[in-house]
């Protein structure tokens, strides 16, 4: 008898699985960047994770499955909706992830490297005007719905679904400081308030104290060189920052469809409709 016979207890592999395995090489093979960054990444935080599980630090564990976990998103996304995630989004996605995750939080870049945070939640708004654009666009093009959107209109969309994110955000952080005892919206050290708190008469009229540069707590002096904002201005910066990178976004896709879809730039991060289903892919 010619050709291999499964021997008594080899499982076989399903059509499908064998399809799958098929398309999962040929991704690889057409996006090399992409798969090389995914490794290199998904690599790095199993390291990471096995050094925090030896320190028997669970929550930093934790953690990293999270981000494994969130990694695997946009190929869902691709591959559930039809939906084709261009490889300069995705690969910013992955970074942001784990320079959210692991070098934010468990390297602790949040607190040793000043303006870490403010560089991810401009990113953010970047990413959420450019996904919120997407959505939108993506309607705009359907044949089967009944839309045409003026490319103003779905830049103001774009901007104000990546302000709504952002805001999202900081509800969540705000959350998990009142109910979790966390610091996610940072403190910051401020040298001057001003409160109507603190008036004598108990009046509309604030009282500005300025040149602070100590605190005390319960009769106790905390070693700070000012006053002990909590969280506020921190808040602030990061609606800021998120209204400014997803202005720039909401222009740059102004421009797009302004020039039906000619921009290369944006076109780097803007999802499209898949023509097929890649699982179809492998039945030809």
């Amino acid at each position: 008898m010619s050709g291999h016979q499964p021997m008594h207890g080899e499982k076989k592999s399903s059509p499908r699985k064998i399809k799958k395995r098929q398309i999962l090489k040929r991704e690889i093979q057409r996006n090399k960047k992409l798969a090389a960054v995914y490794f290199i990444l998904r690599l790095f935080v199993i390291a990471v994770m096995v050094a925090q599980f030896l320190n028997r630090d669970f929550q930093n564990v934790f953690l990293c499955l999270l981000t494994l976990i969130l990694f695997t998103l946009p190929g869902i996304i691709e591959h559930r909706f039809q939906i084709d995630v261009p490889d300069t989004l995705e690969i910013i996605i992955l970074l942001f992830i784990f320079s959210a995750e692991i070098l934010g939080e468990i390297r602790e870049f949040y607190v040793t490297l000043p303006g870490w945070d403010t560089m991810l939640h401009t990113v953010n708004g970047f990413l959420a005007a450019a996904i919120g654009f997407s959505l939108v666009d993506i309607l705009n093009r359907e044949e089967r719905i009944a839309l045409s959107l003026s490319p103003f209109f779905v830049a103001v969309t774009a901007f104000c679904f990546s302000m709504t994110i952002g805001v999202i955000w900081e509800f969540f952080e705000y959350a998990m400081d009142c109910f979790f005892n966390m610091d996610m919206q940072k403190d910051t050290v401020i040298h001057t308030i001003r409160s109507v708190a603190l008036h004598p008469e108990g009046r509309n009229i604030p009282v500005v104290i300025e040149d602070i540069h100590s605190v005390a707590v319960n009769g106790v002096t905390l070693n700070i060189d000012g006053y002990l904002d909590i969280g506020l201005h921190d808040t602030m910066k990061d609606l800021l920052v998120n209204f400014l990178g997803a202005t720039v976004f909401s222009v740059i896709g102004y421009f797009y469809v302004k020039s039906r879809g000619k921009g290369r730039f944006a076109s780097r991060f803007i999802l499209r409709r898949s023509e097929r289903h890649p699982l179809t892919e492998a039945d030809e």
